[in-house]
């Protein structure tokens, strides 16, 4: 009797511990196989670029990758294995790679259904065109960290290219950096610091992708050692948070920065480049590309879209209380903007989308959105297309009719034209992968 007892109290908490492990696995699989439904029935299956491929047959189901993940619910656990359950939520960490104990996690661009461009690099990462460099999110790691090592690493290659190359006219500058985010940023600091001739053009505001994050969004970064600065111990941040440490560091260091000003092309005379902008020519004996995958924002092509109250993001939407204001796309991006306005008090807003439904965006969008528009507080117009744009009106054709509607200011959510093609007119090779590192 006392040997049963004695083996049904070491049995009991070993049983405990089984039934709460085979609990909390249940419930993982359920949480997960929930998220994985909605993504298909979202259509939002594909990764933008690099992205984990896990191996099914090595995967033991730990879930170490899923609990490394700072972007929450892209992994989950189905069936005790590991499943990228959310794939356009990945921006490539690659935390999972590390975390994984088994080697069951490969990190790749593209899929079989859709292929990624990336520019060829070397180990300092300059193209094919000898001279002209790539930093950050358009090689295809899109992480603050990444973007502010690659720059430092290039502007090392430039410096050292710079003092033995031919060219010493004094209005020739070393480096052309094109692109303000992290890896712009840094690299204007590494100029500054190591005495590089350079000037940093950027077509939009100070933070590249960052600045078009949704307000308030939570920017995952690692610390980082910046030139200048020294080590940056940001783990968790805001969006605003981030763009005040840049815009400080912008004053205090003076970078020669100019803003509103887009690349339009590079051509390549002997051993020096002239960069072609908006603005103007510059001659360099080096560029360094940190614009980002979003490239030039896709205009809709209409009359009047030239006016200054068309925009193509936005960014606060208490700059439009009390005004009528359109927002044309059909996803996630459009839906937030379209939503996000219409709370502010005194706006009237019209949400207009080519297609028949809002298919690309997530279903908590769509359903705000179709109980925005019954609550009066927005108006969804799907199959529509915007004809006009006029300085205090719009319009929109519905089907077969044509509406005129109160205006006073345009948001384009059309996503952007990805600067591969003027990768290619520039020279520089470029190679699609599809599912491969």
């Amino acid at each position: 009797m006392q040997d049963w007892v004695a083996i049904s109290l070491y049995l009991f908490p070993l049983l405990l511990i089984v039934v709460i492990y085979s609990w909390r696995h249940r419930k993982q699989h359920q949480i997960s196989l929930s998220v994985k439904t909605e993504t298909i029935s979202s259509g939002l299956t594909e990764p933008a670029s690099l992205h984990p491929l896990i191996d099914p047959q090595k995967c033991i189901g730990c879930g170490a990758c899923v609990s490394a993940c700072p972007e929450n619910e892209v992994l989950g656990l189905i069936n005790h294995k590991a499943e990228l359950i959310a794939p356009s939520h990945c921006i490539g960490h690659g935390a999972c790679n590390v975390a994984c104990p088994e080697g069951a996690i490969t990190l790749v661009f593209g899929t079989e259904k859709r292929g990624v461009d990336i520019p060829e690099l070397n180990a300092e990462f300059e193209t094919s065109v000898k001279g002209i460099y790539i930093a950050g999110e358009l090689g295809g790691m899109g992480l603050i960290r990444n973007a502010i090592e690659q720059s430092k690493q290039a502007m090392t290659a430039i410096k050292k290219n710079c003092l033995k190359g031919s060219v010493t006219q004094a209005e020739v500058l070393d480096t052309v950096i094109i692109g303000a985010g992290p890896a712009g940023i840094s690299a204007s600091l590494y100029a500054i610091e190591h005495n590089i001739s350079y000037q940093t053009i950027e077509q939009d505001s100070l933070g590249g992708t960052v600045a078009h994050f949704p307000r308030s969004k939570v920017v995952m970064t690692a610390p980082v050692s910046l030139p200048m600065v020294g080590k940056v111990k940001f783990t968790e941040t805001s969006k605003e948070a981030l763009l005040e440490f840049w815009q400080s560091i912008e004053k205090k260091h003076q970078l020669n920065i100019n803003y509103h000003e887009r690349m339009d092309a590079i051509e390549k005379q002997d051993d020096i480049f002239c960069v072609k902008t908006t603005k103007g020519t510059y001659l360099t004996r080096s560029v360094l590309l940190t614009i980002g995958r979003r490239g030039t924002p896709r205009k809709i092509g209409v009359p009047g879209e030239e006016q200054s109250k068309v925009s193509y993001r936005l960014i606060d939407p208490q700059q439009y209380r009390g005004q009528c204001v359109l927002v044309v796309g059909g996803g996630d991006s459009a839906l937030e903007a379209a939503l996000s306005i219409a709370d502010v008090e005194g706006t009237q807003v019209t949400l207009s989308y080519r297609g028949e439904a809002f298919n690309r965006a997530k279903p908590k969008n769509r359903n705000r959105v179709e109980v925005a528009h019954a609550a009066g507080k927005l108006e969804a117009l799907l199959q529509s297309n915007v004809m006009q744009i006029d300085a205090c009106q719009v319009q929109i054709a519905i089907g077969d009719k044509l509406r005129t509607f109160d205006n006073d200011r345009v948001i384009v959510c059309a996503g952007g034209v990805l600067p591969t093609g003027l990768l290619k007119s520039i020279g520089i090779e470029v190679t699609t992968k599809h599912g491969t590192e």
